[in-house]
């Protein structure tokens, strides 16, 4: 039987209404913060397109007012099952904004895990934008996303994270990241989103770097998605590297 739910989530952004606006509902703006793939039709009525890891969810545009409010919905599965999002934005002094997130819809029969995995979820998305917006506005970023199951308990996952970075004390924001991997610059930057032991962030002068530990009933998986601002001519190669440096990491 399928459960109701609804979450809310609210933010302080630097940036104006319009900087927003476009970060939350284009594409190419949703690509350089959030999961996946995002393709949005701009207006009500229109469809959205999410894609990660060969799987696709389409949903219908139900709000569209520039600068001020965009909403989505997906239509019910067979057992009726749906999520609606909706984005409320009001500028205030001094170019900033507050974005208001309201999540609602009804979960399936693993509905705890799932709610639970949301509103975490959406607390380092959210960060994610905020950095998007305070370091990269006006910028587009290719996402790029890998996943490993069987990646072993949060200790293990971190401690391997941490190694990889070169840090050996414990991990908070504002701590110096570095990691090599092989056939990629050099990523030289600062640990700025920690909340373990689900996820950290580290973000450069051109990237936003994002690792999150999933654990469910059917085992634990570590996913990256980062978002690369600098040009890349193989997006795919970029991405194929991240899946091989995340299957050899000494983790599981």
């Amino acid at each position: 039987m399928g459960h109701p739910f609804e979450l809310q989530k609210t933010i302080e952004l630097a940036g104006t209404p319009e900087e927003v606006w476009a970060a939350i509902a284009t594409g190419p703006g949703i690509d350089s913060w959030f999961m996946g793939r995002s393709e949005v039709e701009p207006r009500e009525g229109g469809q959205t397109r999410f894609s990660m890891l060969g799987q696709v969810a389409e949903a219908t545009v139900t709000a569209w007012e520039p600068g001020k409010r965009f909403a989505n919905r997906t239509e019910p599965g067979p057992d009726g099952t749906f999520l609606a999002t909706e984005y409320l934005i009001e500028g205030r002094d001094q170019g900033s904004t507050v974005l208001r997130l309201v999540q609602s819809g009804v979960l399936g029969d693993n509905w705890e895990t799932e709610y639970e995995a949301m509103q975490v979820g959406w607390d380092m998305y959210l960060g994610s934008l905020a950095a998007y917006l305070a370091h990269f506005t006006g910028r587009t970023a290719t996402p790029v996303t890998a996943f490993r199951p069987g990646a072993g308990d949060p200790d293990q996952v971190w401690a391997a994270v941490a190694d990889a970075f070169g840090i050996t004390g414990p991990v908070t924001e504002g701590t110096p990241a570095r990691l090599t991997v092989d056939g990629l610059p050099p990523i030289d930057g600062v640990v700025d989103l920690v909340c373990l032991p689900t996820y950290v962030g580290v973000r450069t002068d051109d990237a936003i770097y994002r690792f999150l530990h999933s654990g469910t009933k059917r085992g634990n998986a570590l996913v990256v998605g980062h978002h690369i601002f600098a040009a890349d001519p193989d997006p795919a190669r970029t991405e194929r590297i991240w899946q091989e440096w995340l299957n050899r990491l000494p983790v599981g």
